[in-house]
This record gives structure tokens, C-alpha cells and sequence, in this order.
């Protein structure tokens, strides 16, 4: 039987095709016509291809895997204010390690090539359909509010574009941009549909999903499916009276889980060469029981809280982009973010690992970026120093990972003319070991003394 979703895809895209060019344009005023609503809405497709592959040392498991997928969306034009959005995404295995096979030293699962896909469903290799926007969209003057299926990209919540598919959410999103040097943003969030999956899932099943490490009391972490919440408010007020200036004020509350506080603060300085600064400071403790009243179900003890400060420097103008990054997490407990729900929000977070589940760390980091050909060519190489606490810290460590070194290469080059719409991308993540593993391999597979190899290509229309 053909999958209903399939059918949907191809429906909508014959369907905007058939508009003609109009189709592709974005309009942005109301119309009094019905028809023009669906004939003039903007057409997306996009199609990516993904090859990954993960080189540990010594015997320890290596894998690869090749993904390729296409997604359509519609966006309609503007009536009375109102809009509607609606897009799906489907994913093909192409080619693949068997990664379903644990490390036989070790007996730990697939890491990274496991996130191309489902990770919930490790041996469905087809039709890994995900819909993905469903919303309406009203809009008054500079204000709007989105209800349904979105993409958010917040500290806490993002799109961590860095496998098939991205992090998505479902609920009430308004943002009001009436003045011009001060916004505000938030809603509530029921459903979120995480990377490397293609179900959505309620707030409190979508917790868990990926591997959760241990209690401070040394057991197995067991939060998945057991955390009680009905969703996720988060509130945002940016304030930036000029060009120099702007600070971000965020607040994100788990019910009956977790609230998470965050101050940045943004300066600017310079023509040319451009100089800037940036300071963050986040505050978290558990509500409740963190989620559940067993404390081995509970995803933040109760009790518990965390502090954070991230700090940079750095200077850019049209060729290079370099900067200097420090981030410490102090020892009052463990900085926790759902791995589900994106990636750090940490001016030291470089691709192909999180601090997360961890305290008392130091992090330093420098990125340094380079534009060629009119930006169509970007080379960067980062290097970060973790100072992480002793894998056996169980209290300060979650997920038992030793101190390291990390270098990170990538490149893209977005071509034009006939190709234009189409990106090539390459990233080259080596991680180091630094920390003491007490000679167990399984604080090593897939953290440590460890290559991770990506390229894609994508296609936007």
C-alpha cells in the first residue's frame, strides 16, 4: 500500500508546480482573492545527501553510512493576515555499516551514523517520512502569532542542522516587534519532533530519546518515558538600542522539570574591521522532583541546580572571521540541556560533541573563518581545549567523558549560474584524549582518540 505521506508529498508538489513561476515568488501583501492564497504562495524543495563515517582507534568499531532525502513545502501568500504552512521530509538509507551492531569491546551502540536516520527505528531504512510544518500564521503590523508544527531557533531549542533532518516543535509562538529597539518572543510548546527522528513526540516522551548516561547516584539514568511535564514555556525580550549594543534575556521552563535562565550581552565596535564581545551567564535548578519522584526517573535531582558563564572576543570583516572563546560551568551541579532538543548554547560548542550533563568544566576555544570568491567558498579550522571532571566524578559527569582536545576543519562552496541552489559542505571533527579512562574502552568509543568524516550536498529551490 502506498504511504498516505508520499502521496501528500507529490500532491503538493504537482500541485505548485502547476502554478507556474508565480509560485516561486515570495508575496508579502493581502489579496482578495481566494485563489491567489494557494497560486501565489512560495513553493521550498529541497533535497540533501549525507555520507558519514567514524574512525575510532585501535579495534573498536568503525562505521559509515550514505542518507539521501527530499522535502517539499508550501507557504501560502498572505489573506487578511493570515497564512498557512505545510512541508514533509522523507529519508532513504542508501548505503550503510550495520549499525544496528553494538561494539563488541565495549558493548556500546552506534553514536553518530544512527543520527542520519531514526534513531527510534534502526532498522527501517525507507520512506522515513516526517512531516514537518503545519501551522497557520497571523500576522498585524510587526506582530504575529504561529500555531501548529514550526521550526524555532533558540538557545535551548535549535535547529542543529547537522543531520538529515532538524529539531522541530509544535505549539503557540508569538513575536512582537512593534518598537523598534526592543522585541519580545515566547509561547508554549506541547510536542516536539527531535534530530534524528521522524515522530513527534509529547515534551515529556521527547526527553530521553537519545542515550541518557547516569544518575549522580551512579545507576542508570531512566527519564525516558517516565518524566511527568505538559510542556515548555519559554519567554525572550531583546533589547538593542543601536547598532553596537543588544542583549538577549531568556527564560525556559520545563513544567515540573526545570527552569533555565539566561543573560547575553553583544557589543560591536569598528568599520572595516569589525571588533566584538559577547558575555553569557545561565542559571538553572530542578522544580518539583526535576520530573519525576523517583529519583532514578528524574531528569534534574531534586534539589539540584547549575551555573554557567561564557565569554568571547573576536574580529571580523568581509574575508576572515576569527575568535577567542572561555567557558566555565561551575561545580554546583550539572549543566542539563535535552541532547533531544539542540545543541549548546555556548560560545565554546564546536560540532560533533555537547558539554552537557556535565559541571566544573573549562573550555577554551578558537574559531577562525575565512570568505573566497565572494563568499561563495568559506574555510574554517577550530581548536578547543575541555577540561572535564574525572569520568568516574559521576555527580559532575553524566555521560562519562574524559577531557579532550578537539579540531574541527570544514568548508562549503555554493555554486551558481546552472548550479545555482546547490552546496557542497565538508567537516572533519578529530577529538583527542586528554582526561584519564583508567585503561576502560568504554569512556573512549565514540568520544575520544576518534575521527568523524561528513560530506553534503544540498539542493534548495
Amino acid at each position: 500500500m502506498i504511504n498516505k505521506q508520499i502521496v501528500l508529498i507529490v500532491f503538493m508538489l504537482l500541485t505548485c508546480l502547476s502554478y507556474g513561476q508565480d509560485s516561486l515568488k515570495i508575496v508579502n501583501i493581502d489579496t482578495n482573492k481566494l485563489k491567489d492564497v494557494f497560486s501565489k504562495g512560495k513553493l521550498e524543495i529541497s533535497a540533501r545527501s549525507f555520507f558519514m563515517s567514524t574512525i575510532n582507534e585501535g579495534a573498536l568499531k568503525d562505521d559509515y553510512a550514505l542518507a539521501s532525502g527530499v522535502g517539499v513545502g508550501v507557504v501560502s501568500k498572505a489573506f487578511h493576515g493570515f497564512q498557512a504552512g505545510i512541508s514533509s521530509f522523507v529519508t532513504y538509507n542508501l548505503l550503510s555499516s550495520n549499525l544496528t551492531q553494538l561494539d563488541q569491546a565495549t558493548l556500546a551502540p552506534n553514536r553518530y551514523e544512527i543520527g542520519l536516520f531514526d534513531v527510534q527505528n534502526l532498522n527501517l531504512k525507507n520512506n522515513l517520512i516526517r512531516i514537518e510544518n503545519l501551522f497557520l500564521k497571523y500576522t498585524i503590523s510587526k506582530t504575529s502569532l504561529t500555531v501548529g508544527k514550526m521550526k524555532l531557533n533558540t538557545p535551548f531549542l535549535n535547529l542543529q542542522d547537522g543531520r538529515m533532518n532538524t529539531t522541530m516543535e509544535e505549539g503557540a509562538w508569538l513575536n512582537i516587534h512593534e518598537l523598534k529597539k526592543i522585541q519580545i518572543n515566547g509561547g508554549w510548546l506541547w510536542n516536539i519532533s527531535p534530530r534524528s527522528t521522524t515522530q513527534w513526540y509529547t515534551v515529556s516522551n521527547s526527553i530521553g530519546l537519545y542515550p541518557t548516561g547516569v544518575t549522580e547516584k551512579v545507576t542508570k539514568s531512566d527519564y525516558f518515558g517516565n518524566i511527568s511535564s505538559s510542556g515548555v514555556a519559554i519567554g525572550n525580550i531583546v533589547i538593542q538600542p543601536n547598532e553596537k549594543f543588544k542583549m538577549n534575556v531568556w527564560d525556559m521552563l520545563i513544567d515540573n522539570v526545570m527552569n533555565t535562565s539566561m543573560i547575553e550581552v553583544n557589543t560591536e565596535f569598528g568599520k572595516k574591521m569589525k571588533f566584538y564581545q559577547g558575555a553569557m551567564f545561565i542559571h538553572q535548578n530542578a522544580i518539583n522532583n526535576g520530573g519525576n519522584i523517583d529519583q532514578s526517573k528524574t531528569y534534574m535531582a531534586k534539589g539540584s541546580m547549575s551555573n554557567a558563564i561564557s565569554a568571547q572576543i573576536g574580529m571580523k570583516n568581509k574575508r576572515i572571521n576569527t575568535s577567542i572563546n572561555y567557558t566555565h560551568i561551575t561545580g554546583d551541579g550539572r549543566y542539563l540541556a535535552p541532547r533531544e532538543w539542540g545543541r549548546d548554547p555556548f560560545y565554546t560548542f564546536m560540532l560533533r560533541e555537547k558539554n552537557d550533563g556535565l559541571g566544573n568544566v573549562h573550555a577554551i576555544t578558537t574559531k577562525t573563518t575565512l570568505n573566497f570568491l565572494q563568499g561563495k567558498f568559506k574555510t574554517g579550522i577550530g581548536y578547543g581545549y575541555f577540561l572535564l571532571p574525572d569520568v568516574k566524578d559521576y555527580r559532575l559527569n553524566k555521560y562519562g567523558m574524559p577531557s579532550y582536545h578537539q579540531l574541527n576543519y570544514d568548508a562549503s562552496y555554493t555554486f551558481d549560474h546552472f548550479l545555482k541552489g546547490l552546496e557542497l559542505k565538508v567537516l572533519i571533527a578529530y577529538k583527542l584524549k586528554q582526561g584519564e579512562t583508567y585503561n576502560t574502552l568504554k569512556y573512549e568509543y565514540n568520544k575520544v582518540n576518534m575521527v568523524n568524516f561528513n560530506l553534503i550536498l544540498d539542493f534548495k529551490f
